[in-house]
């Protein structure tokens, strides 16, 4: 934290002018970037801002655009109506603290569990109107250097990364194929926020308050954006309000289309559906390879490398209501069962037990901000340890994959759905036992 108090303190010298720094924290989270809050107090009284950087220009690498276009897109949001934080000024390379921009601080509630307990009356008319001015940004406002999605391209893309990941996925697989098979003509670009969900945007007493992480805009189909905020993790549990945990896909729909947003199409917003939950799918394996090249050696990152189980439990729940009737309806295999009681000297699983029982007693119960955060990330994982040790399921088949991804095999076959289903419970079970959607999809498939 010290580290950054001098470099900072001139940065804000320079965007605010004179004055002091207090309260430099680092905010919980964040998958991709480092975010900082902190005051400025100077001759008119002391402001709330955030920091958004990336420790240095390598950690940009790959992407579309740089945090000055990023900043630019925000502004022009900011300019445009949209609930969009303030940009005050963007790093330069002189500054010592890589790349990124400051923003006035918004203060409201981002935590989605808070805001879904008890979620503001007006909030799922804000989150369609919020999108809707999104949409209308004047293209001549937009940075040149943000991007024109084409999908067939993107699609194709993530099935290279599919196949360069071992391509030994059924559920994955299975998705690609159905994506290439309904694939949509293509739309009138629009700007795309390409993030629009619970955990990105800000709640207040009154309602939405800010749009945030604006990293993954680009110009492309508006309903990609209408549906990514529908997906079932997004909902953080509240699985019988699809529109992004808090009401009816109806009223979502109808609260864009008010806002001045287009006509929304069910089946192309069913596409996207499915697509986003492919790419997300992809974007956890993607972060665990991360990890393993020694890009990103944080535990947060090989952890989320293992939340690629709830997109695949997910991807046969929505693929699966197109499988012929009795398919549906057969029974599922018993799932494996647990070991019996270790004797003897200490297991593997009892020295990895040993050691996440120390960081939860000796190590979270002190920490304090992001450390706290990374001792509760890293028990998670050793849980995941613990689990698979426990149970040995494989989740890899390549053979069927490639099938599957070839069209020669489909959810009409005797079998195979009711297969999928229980690999993606186990899965599920192991990597991420607490995801709403495993109980639910263990209830509805008897499983």
């Amino acid at each position: 934290m010290t580290e950054l108090s001098l470099p900072l303190s001139a940065v804000m010298t320079r965007i605010a002018g004179p004055g002091a720094l207090a309260g430099l924290g680092r905010l919980s989270g964040g998958a991709n970037m480092e975010s900082w809050a902190f005051d400025w107090a100077g001759p008119d009284g002391s402001n709330g801002y955030v920091l958004r950087r990336a420790p240095s220009a390598e950690y940009m690498e790959g992407r579309p655009y740089s945090h000055a276009d990023e900043a630019a897109l925000v502004a022009a949001a900011h300019e445009a109506g949209v609930k969009a934080p303030e940009v005050v000024g963007v790093l330069t390379d002189g500054d010592g603290l890589g790349t990124g921009y400051v923003m006035r601080r918004v203060v409201a509630e981002v935590n989605p569990a808070r805001i879904l307990a008890a979620p503001p009356p007006s909030l799922l008319a804000d989150l369609g109107r919020e999108l809707a001015r999104i949409h209308a940004i004047p293209r001549a406002t937009i940075p040149d250097a943000i991007p024109v999605m084409d999908t067939a391209d993107a699609l194709a893309e993530l099935k290279a990364r599919f196949l360069s990941y071992g391509g030994d996925r059924p559920a994955i697989a299975l998705a690609i194929r159905w994506c290439e098979d309904h694939l949509p003509a293509a739309a009138e670009p629009v700007l795309v926020h390409g993030d629009y969900r619970m955990g990105n945007v800000m709640v207040g007493a009154d309602g939405l308050a800010a749009v945030l992480d604006w990293e993954l805009a680009h110009l492309g189909d508006a309903h990609e954006d209408i549906a990514f905020g529908c997906m079932t993790v997004w909902r953080f549990g509240q699985l019988d309000r699809p529109a992004f945990g808090v009401g009816s896909l109806e009223d979502y729909f109808a609260a864009y289309e008010a806002a001045g947003g287009g006509k929304v199409d069910r089946t192309r917003f069913r596409f996207w559906l499915v697509y986003r939950t492919l790419w997300w799918a992809l974007g956890c394996l993607q972060m665990g390879q991360a990890w393993r090249s020694g890009a990103d050696a944080t535990v947060e990152r090989v952890v989320v490398g293992r939340r690629t189980a709830e997109q695949e439990l997910d991807l046969i729940g929505l693929l699966g209501e197109e499988a012929p009737a009795e398919e549906q309806a057969r029974a599922l295999s018993a799932p494996p069962a647990l070991p019996s009681a270790p004797v003897g000297e200490p297991t593997n699983r009892e020295m990895v037990q040993a050691v996440r029982d120390w960081i939860e007693g000796a190590i979270k119960q002190t920490a304090e901000g992001h450390a706290k955060f990374e001792a509760v990330v890293a028990m998670n994982a050793l849980g995941i340890v613990l689990r698979d040790l426990d149970a040995g399921v494989c989740a890899e088949d390549k053979a069927l994959a490639t099938a599957l991804l070839a069209g020669e095999t489909t959810l009409a076959e005797p079998g195979l759905l009711a297969r999928l289903r229980r690999a993606a419970l186990d899965k599920c079970a192991i990597d991420s036992p607490k995801y709403a959607a495993l109980a639910a999809a263990r209830a509805a498939w008897n499983g």
